[in-house]
């Protein structure tokens, strides 16, 4: 079956496949949703983290990648525009983590269940392997990305 996503344009429906989508160049801003919403239990839960160096740098080196593990780096960029080295690979691309409009559309439970569980329909794996506290961390540090320079 294929995966379909539901775009309203001024009030007509249309089902289009995912991958028509795939063409969006990584830097636009924003970019059109593919995953379905978390469960309840995960969708509404706020960052028990504030922001902190300590936490923010925990946050960089797992997105950077350490000990010869690809990091999120590798598929959203050093930057997080979504323009990193295997990015070209991904239809559709990876999530541009720059972009405020969307970063900031997407509530803390969202991206928690996201970055633990993968995004089907997407080359966005799950990351079970991380604690709950590394991936509130990292919650934190896509704000970052996407806060204001």
């Amino acid at each position: 079956m294929t995966n379909r996503i539901v775009v309203l344009l001024a009030g007509i429906s249309l089902v289009l496949p995912v991958s028509a989508f795939g063409d969006i160049p990584p830097e636009q801003c924003p970019q059109p949703r593919f995953t379905d919403k978390a469960p309840d239990r995960y969708y509404g839960l706020l960052n028990p983290l504030q922001p902190n160096k300590e936490d923010l740098a925990a946050a960089r080196k797992r997105y950077l990648g350490k000990d010869g593990h690809f990091g999120c780096e590798a598929c959203h960029g050093q930057d997080g525009g979504g323009n990193g080295p295997l990015a070209s690979q991904f239809d559709p691309r990876p999530r541009n983590f720059a972009c405020a409009q969307t970063i900031n559309s997407i509530p803390d439970g969202q991206l928690f269940w996201i970055i633990r569980y993968g995004s089907p329909g997407t080359a966005m794996p799950p990351h079970p392997e991380y604690t709950e506290q590394e991936t509130w961390q990292l919650v934190l540090y896509l704000r970052q990305l996407a806060a204001p320079k």
